[in-house]
């Protein structure tokens, strides 16, 4: 693995590991029952997501046109799949880190509460004390979520299945167009423009069918309808779901390279 593919795997573990943190600020939430400030401390993380997204983009399409350029592109197809299998590791370490990491979001929530200060709240975060918290609070998942998830979840199983689809696609969208790219070079810009249609239908899915099911039941958990045992059995399985929407995009990656292909000669 030379540098630049540590780079862009580097970056898409962690577009991909702040993705996955997303429940916990959810958990946060509606345990201190402030789910907007919840979010709006999240978005601090976003910013970062899509600061590193920005230079991912180039460093897949540099590493393509160079490719094409020195007429080896035959590395190509596994350096992606690398890609896609750090997309993974950065979802499983997520998941692992949703109970540490709702519990950092509760206390952020506080202090941010006291201190209306996001500069403030920082400096308190990478402070002596601040650090030693976050040793303190570092917790694993407990066996027990595992052991329950036979137990009612507040989603049903189709929900569950159609994040994992949508998980794969947006996992692969990117990805796929740049590599449609390679595989139709006279139209790689053309291509590489075409992410939507991979992503468009995981679009679709999350705020039509999925994310409304779950903002409903935050809902009902802050007002008392929903306990909280059941919201985060739920959560545990979104999570393993969007792992599996991961390890799916393997298998969906050169089919939707080949869509975009064929999207693109009909441009």
């Amino acid at each position: 693995m030379d540098v630049q593919l540590a780079v862009i795997c580097g970056l898409t573990f962690g577009i991909q590991l702040i993705g996955a943190l997303a429940y916990a600020a959810r958990i946060a939430g509606v345990r201190t029952g402030r789910i907007a400030m919840s979010f709006a401390l999240f978005n601090v993380l976003v910013l970062l997501s899509r600061l590193s997204n920005g230079f991912l983009g180039p460093f897949l399409a540099s590493r393509i046109e160079k490719a094409l350029a020195a007429g080896t592109g035959d590395h190509l197809l596994g350096d992606f799949r690398l890609v896609l299998l750090s997309a993974t590791l950065a979802t499983i370490v997520g998941t692992i880190m949703v109970p540490t990491v709702q519990r950092w979001f509760s206390t952020a929530i506080g202090d941010f509460q006291q201190h209306r200060s996001i500069a403030r709240l920082l400096l308190h975060a990478f402070a002596r004390g601040g650090i030693g918290y976050l040793k303190q609070t570092t917790t694993p998942p407990k066996l027990t979520h595992f052991k329950d998830l036979g137990k009612p979840r507040g989603v049903s199983l189709k929900v569950i299945l159609l994040n994992v689809v949508a998980q794969a696609l947006l996992t692969v969208g990117v990805v796929a167009s740049l590599y449609a790219g390679y595989l139709f070079p006279e139209y790689r810009v053309t291509a590489s423009q075409l992410s939507a249609i991979v992503n468009g239908m995981a679009t679709l899915m999350l705020f039509i069918l999925i994310d409304p099911q779950l903002s409903v039941m935050t809902d009902d958990v802050v007002a008392g309808q929903v306990s909280e045992p059941v919201f985060r059995r739920t959560i545990v399985w979104l999570s393993l779901s969007r792992v599996a929407g991961t390890v799916l995009a393997q298998a969906l990656f050169l089919p939707a390279a080949w869509l975009v292909v064929a999207a693109a000669k009909a441009f």
